[in-house]
């Protein structure tokens, strides 16, 4: 993508393609003041234009009917536009399908004692870029710099200057299957848009919803989205691990619809006004309407718990999912003891004592943080992967490799299959 400018505002557009919603913001950046400057946070963000439209097409975040997702994609943006007094030409859009996965490689070099400098920075990354991703099937979303070691002697963040006889790199590499994410690419085009870039969404919301100290002591943020889980999981200030599974809050209006024998957008308002995963006393005492399926218009009357009890084991499930692949990744002690559930599906009641109970950690329910000028409908849990999105422009600059790589994605070998090839040949 291109580069920040470091003393003029630009204008940044964004795509959140979510399954149960899909919204374009557009924002201006603006360089912050010397001496205001905060990590990962160097421009102020003022929305200009916000255009949201319920998603059509897509299922557990990938396009199942072009058509249909096109449409949506078009009148997200046009409200955008119009909002913002701007025309949108490319966008920023938020990745949550393809599988995404991560691996770690370790590559360096021989200084042979002397002091390290610019030149040797730039070599161990290009090193560290000659290392193959597992399998020719899998494409390159992110390749993150964990962090750098002298001699084996590792967390140092910025080497330069200092002496030793060899100089490493972690770095963190993102992921996906290539199909998905052509075919979200060519419905994007479709609407006669281009696709500046991608962010995995377990990445953005995480630079939206977490604090600098949570992600410098070690903390997992769980976006529970409408038809995707995705896991991120950040230690001393860089992403570590990336994880997704495809259920989400829809698959609880499912269940519900189900179980209830009504309409889906009728699940999906009993789930907003009466859902918990939480049983009280007065549960069984409230009585609830539930509208029939069908020409009959006599509605149903259930108690409040009978609700509760359908909820509640899909969520279990979900946190277990939670639970067991996060001690599979062997991630789980970098975490500690801190989880930041954000998304859609968090804002259901009860489900931070619910999460605690099963992932035996503290968790928070995070909300985006950082953006100025959102509308008041926009600043909830479920717009936190579109206000990172804002703010991974300010640290796509870290990324091996982002900056030689600029243009469009391609079904035809474009960004995507150029920086998978770039990983895994030399320079």
């Amino acid at each position: 993508m291109r580069p920040m400018p470091a003393r003029r505002a630009t204008i940044v557009s964004v795509l959140d393609v979510g399954t149960s919603k899909i919204c374009c913001i557009i924002a201006r950046l603006t360089p912050r003041a010397v001496g205001d400057v905060l990590p990962g946070r160097t421009h102020h963000v003022d929305v200009l234009g916000f255009g949201y439209q319920r998603s059509r097409g897509i299922k557990a975040g990938q396009v199942v009917d072009l058509e249909q997702a096109e449409k949506a994609v078009r009148l997200a943006v046009d409200a955008a536009e119009r909002m913002a007094g701007l025309t949108v030409e490319s966008l920023i859009v938020s990745l949550s399908c393809g599988r995404l996965g991560g691996e770690t490689f370790s590559a360096g070099f021989d200084l042979a004692g002397k002091e390290v400098g610019e030149a040797d920075i730039q070599r161990v990354l290009d090193a560290a870029s000659q290392h193959s991703v597992e399998g020719d099937d899998r494409v390159v979303v992110h390749a993150l710099p964990i962090g750098y070691a002298l001699d084996g002697n590792r967390g140092i963040r910025d080497p330069r200057g200092m002496l030793g006889q060899r100089l490493s790199v972690d770095t963190h590499i993102v992921t996906a299957d290539p199909a998905p994410l052509r075919n979200l690419e060519i419905c994007i085009n479709r609407a006669h848009l281009e696709v500046e870039t991608m962010v995995a969404t377990p990445y953005a919301s995480g630079l939206a919803t977490l604090v600098d100290d949570e992600a410098q002591l070690g903390v997992a943020c769980v976006d529970m989205g409408g038809g995707t889980t995705t896991v991120s999981v950040f230690a001393d200030g860089s992403l570590v691990h990336v994880d997704g599974f495809a259920l989400g809050g829809h698959h609880v209006t499912m269940d519900l619809a189900r179980g209830l024998s009504t309409r889906l957008a009728d699940a999906e308002r009993i789930k907003a006004l009466h859902g918990s995963v939480i049983k009280t006393d007065a549960d069984e005492r409230e009585i609830v309407a539930v509208p029939s399926v069908g020409d009959d218009d006599v509605p149903n009357h259930i108690p409040r718990a009978e609700i509760v009890e359908i909820i509640r084991p899909r969520v279990e499930e979900m946190l277990e999912l939670i639970r067991d692949r996060l001690n599979a990744s062997g991630f789980a002690a970098r975490v500690g003891r801190r989880v930041v559930l954000t998304g859609g599906a968090s804002q259901l009641t009860g489900l931070g004592e619910l999460a605690r109970r099963i992932l035996g950690r503290n968790v928070r329910l995070g909300r985006p943080m950082g953006v100025a000028g959102l509308p008041d409908a926009a600043r909830g849990a479920a717009f936190a992967t579109g206000v990172g999105l804002l703010i991974y422009p300010q640290v796509a600059q870290m990324e091996v490799g982002r900056s030689r790589h600029r243009g469009s994605y391609s079904a035809n070998g474009g960004y995507l299959s150029r920086v998978g090839q770039w990983i895994r040949e030399s320079f």
